[in-house]
């Protein structure tokens, strides 16, 4: 008879293979079961994540502790500025506070007294002041003169005259400049701006009203406030009063011939019985100098003037005197012969070696001379 039981280890051996087998399987189940879980959980979140999530934005957008409101939109105002080619608002003008700081600043107390021509050209010796080291170091003495001296008339070196007459006047242009290329920077300065401060709001506002800017666009603002060639306003100046010999330079300290209708100004003499209008008459030759760049940065005569300036600024060229006088033609009555004469003596008298000279301070020292 065959034998069919088996050892009592063996049987022990069995039942413990057994065993194991079957706890593998229940921990690959509860494995498996565990990682669907899992899976599950991790797909619900992601699907509850994105569907929450614009939900989630738009309350965001719409509790802002910030409004958009009240954003400071400074830097896209820059940007639509820089880019924006078209200057029709550059047409519209608020006379209303044109040349109100011309005239405070003409009405501020000074000390000022009429020099002798004597008397400044020993001033200009003293100080080492000379055009020649003007054109080689490009540097100008803060010598600010208020008034013309009578007797430049007198002197008959053509040159000498001319060159006295430069030597007056260069420092005044190059300090108004000075003080729009300041005004300039601070503007670019607050439209970068996040944010701005009242005060920079306030100096915007005053700025509006300085240039007539009506509608307190940006666009115009950047277009007229700009420099005046130095070049070609010592032209200017130049033609306008016989370097510095006429009645209006003499009595009115009128360096630019510009007219007015009201206020206090010098009839001239050839004026028909019938009109009413006046040269303009200041107290010191900086206002006369400021009312002249005021005018041709706002009268819509000189838009084509600006025009051609604000391309010139945009294409990140210097401005050029002899291409923007081609813009003054309506400065006089004689149109196109008014421009080259400006660019006659433009060129006659190098004047361009003064674009980019630059002003001293003005020292104590010098000061007390004046």
């Amino acid at each position: 008879m065959k034998k069919n039981l088996f050892s009592i280890n063996q049987i022990k051996k069995y039942f413990k293979r057994q065993y194991l087998n079957i706890h593998k399987k229940k921990q690959n189940e509860e494995n498996n079961i565990g990682s669907m879980a899992r899976t599950f959980l991790s797909s619900l979140l992601i699907i509850s994540f994105f569907s929450i999530s614009p939900i989630i934005i738009d309350f965001t957008k719409n509790t802002s502790f910030i409004s958009s409101e009240f954003e400071n939109n400074s830097k896209n105002d820059l940007k639509r500025l820089l880019e924006k080619k078209d200057i029709e608002s550059d047409d519209v003008v608020n006379h209303k506070f044109l040349f109100e700081d011309v005239m405070m600043s003409d009405e501020k107390p000074t000390d000022s007294v009429r020099l002798s021509a004597a008397t400044i050209a020993e001033l200009f010796k003293s100080t080492n002041y000379s055009l020649e080291d003007v054109r080689k170091n490009k540097l100008v003495k803060p010598i600010p003169l208020t008034m013309l001296p009578r007797e430049i008339k007198k002197i008959e070196n053509i040159k000498k005259r001319k060159d006295f007459f430069i030597q007056i006047i260069l420092p005044l242009v190059i300090k108004e400049n000075n003080n729009i290329r300041s005004d300039r920077k601070k503007l670019f300065s607050i439209l970068n701006k996040n944010k701005n401060t009242k005060t920079e709001k306030a100096w915007l506002n005053s700025k509006f009203k300085q240039y007539g800017v009506a509608n307190k666009d940006l666009s115009t603002l950047k277009i007229r406030m700009d420099e005046v060639p130095v070049s070609m306003a010592i032209a200017q100046a130049a033609k306008e009063t016989g370097w510095g010999t006429s009645r209006f330079a003499q009595e009115g300290n009128a360096l630019f011939g510009q007219w007015t209708w009201s206020g206090e100004g010098i009839k001239p003499s050839n004026a028909d019985t019938d009109s009413t209008h006046k040269v303009m008459k200041f107290k010191i030759l900086q206002a006369s100098i400021r009312a002249y760049q005021r005018n041709l940065n706002t009268h819509s005569s000189y838009k084509d003037f600006r025009s051609a300036r604000a391309e010139l600024r945009d294409q990140g060229k210097k401005l050029d005197s002899m291409i923007l006088t081609e813009h003054l033609d309506k400065y006089a009555a004689i149109g196109k012969e008014y421009v080259k004469v400006l660019q006659q003596i433009i060129k006659q008298n190098n004047l361009s070696d003064f674009d980019d000279a630059k002003l001293l301070p003005l020292s104590i020292n010098l000061e007390s001379l004046i």
